[in-house]
């Protein structure tokens, strides 16, 4: 058997391709969109792949199931709870698909989505204990998944909830201790509030160590599992539809066409969204009057999907070369219509110096000084509600960024205002949005609540 575990950092997403090596057929589980390390892996190892499985219907990135079934001719498959636009095929519970001697075990497990599956992977297809399954969205390392997605719509969090306990006793804790878990996110994925930064583990391990499977009633479960989730993406609705739907295929390698300043300003009064992935530094050094910065070295294409609108026309501003990766990353999450990119921009900057401006930055002896000149001053949290849990600066408005564009109409963008995060990098995002929204005195505090925080331990008692 080849069994290849892909996994994503920047959407902390695991994906799967597994193969019979003496038959050559292969399948892939919950592909990413844009498709060429499984089509290399494929060519590496002379396989065809025949079969594209999805665990579920996607909430945190579009999945790249219909790429890569016109890449390769594969059918697409999916519980035969799911419904979609486009010629898919169902598995029944328990039903069995062989690769050779390589055999999957199609397992429904409902709970994070009604249509979820999970799949069992046996080596020999008369093995007493399976290699592993793959979980999905149902069971992550060290938690499992979280039932409140808007994803499910008509179902509410709590009935999800009493599947998902269904589903994990009945149908994975069933399987022996040392069967291989891998599911298909890790830490930093907004699918669960408690997951591992490991990528696999086994059954055993997680009946042992994993706080939703130690001995509890329903009830308290449900509890459990409902409570405490960050914050969802604005995305994931959009994204969740969409992955139902027969839309429109990525082109991975197509570069995005070159704009100048003059054609980006025509966008920008049509709507378009001017997105800055650049550094923090570099944004507050100079950037295109407008332009939301969302820097490629963090979760670029998830934190783009909470402060850009599904659907809005997009302008990349990047470093040299790095345009098509902006491009391709936002297409992850279904953002498809970046219409342009600038290139050159330092000269760009130079040459059209009336559209450029500066960002401002405060550090924490700034911020404190603003904080008892200006009453009026406006504190901006775009943390999560967990982390705000364990402290926030005196008097500042909690707007998670992922909700931060649903929140403007309850801030006010004629106050002089400060935005922080943790460090410094989602402030930047949150600070330059709230500007490109037409709010006229934005700064962001350099290094976050840990700096503040760090100040504060140290002055003297």
């Amino acid at each position: 058997m080849l069994f290849e575990q892909h996994y994503l950092d920047c959407l902390s997403q695991a994906s799967y391709v597994i193969a019979d090596e003496g038959t050559k057929r292969a399948v892939v589980v919950d592909p990413r969109r844009d498709v060429s390390p499984y089509l290399e892996t494929a060519e590496e190892h002379g396989l065809s792949i025949e079969l594209v499985l999805e665990t579920h219907f996607h909430a945190d990135f579009l999945s790249g199931h219909l790429e890569l079934a016109a890449a390769t001719g594969a059918e697409i498959g999916y519980g035969d709870v799911a419904v979609t636009e486009f010629e898919s095929r169902g598995f029944a519970d328990g039903e069995r698909y062989s690769l050779g001697d390589v055999t999957l075990e199609i397992r429904h497990t409902p709970g994070h989505t009604p249509e979820s599956i999970s799949i069992v992977v046996y080596e020999h297809a008369d093995d007493e204990t399976p290699y592993a399954v793959l979980t999905g969205d149902t069971m992550f390392i060290g938690d499992v998944g979280r039932p409140d997605l808007l994803s499910s719509i008509g179902v509410t969090a709590d009935e999800l909830a009493g599947q998902l306990y269904d589903s994990l006793h009945e149908q994975l804790l069933t399987l022996p201790d040392a069967t291989r878990v891998f599911p298909a996110h890790g830490a930093g994925s907004a699918c669960g509030k408690n997951l591992s930064t490991d990528t696999s583990s086994t059954i055993g391990e997680q009946r042992a160590g994993n706080y939703a499977l130690q001995p509890m009633s329903k009830d308290d479960f449900v509890l459990a599992v409902t409570e405490g989730q960050p914050t969802a993406p604005a995305y994931f609705a959009f994204d969740a539809m969409l992955n139902r739907e027969n839309r429109a295929l990525l082109d991975e390698h197509a570069e995005p066409v070159s704009l100048s300043v003059e054609e980006i300003a025509r966008w920008q009064r049509r709507g378009a969204a001017v997105v800055d992935t650049r550094d923090p530094v570099e944004f507050a050094r100079g950037h295109l009057i407008g332009s939301i910065n969302i820097g490629m070295a963090g979760r670029y294409a998830e934190f783009a999907g909470g402060v850009v609108q599904p659907g809005a026309p997009i302008v990349i501003v990047a470093e040299e070369g790095q345009q098509r990766e902006a491009k391709n990353r936002l297409a992850r999450i279904g953002f498809d219509n970046v219409v342009g990119c600038l290139r050159d921009v330092e000269q760009a900057f130079v040459d059209n110096p009336d559209e450029v401006t500066r960002g401002s930055r405060l550090d924490v002896a700034a911020l404190r000084d603003a904080m008892m000149s200006t009453p009026e001053l406006q504190l901006v949290d775009v943390r999560g509600p967990g982390e705000a849990e364990g402290g926030m600066i005196e008097g500042a408005i909690l707007a998670p960024l992922p909700q931060l564009n649903s929140m403007l109409a309850s801030l006010d963008a004629s106050k002089p205002t400060v935005v922080y995060c943790a460090g410094g990098y989602r402030s930047s995002i949150g600070a330059s949005r709230l500007v490109s929204a037409g709010f006229a005195d934005v700064s962001d505090l350099l290094g976050g609540y840990g700096a503040w925080t760090a100040a504060h331990e140290a002055q003297p008692a």
